[in-house]
């Protein structure tokens, strides 16, 4: 069991290693985009009742599901006049 969550650990760290080289080259080379914070708040809509109901219905270790919705509707809002217009 300590070996799975050992190399779990190890892919995760991996993981965010890479991404936050990604972000970094982007940022240098000048194609870093600012995200679509109209997909945080639908997301956020989305997470949200997800999480109260699995709270209700399988039990409170769905938390997670409902603090997400918040902290990406939050996002969303903040940020609301820089949502992407559709064309």
């Amino acid at each position: 069991m300590i070996l799975i969550f050992i190399a779990t650990i190890a892919i995760l760290v991996i993981i965010g290693i890479i991404a936050t080289l990604m972000v970094w080259k982007n940022r240098e080379e000048g194609e870093f985009e600012e995200p679509n914070y109209q997909t945080f708040f639908i997301l956020g809509i989305t997470f949200l009742p997800m999480g109260i109901v699995f709270i209700f219905v399988i039990g409170p270790a769905f938390i997670g599901f409902t603090v997400i919705g918040l902290a990406y509707l939050a996002i969303g809002l903040v940020n609301r006049d820089k949502w992407r217009k559709e064309e």
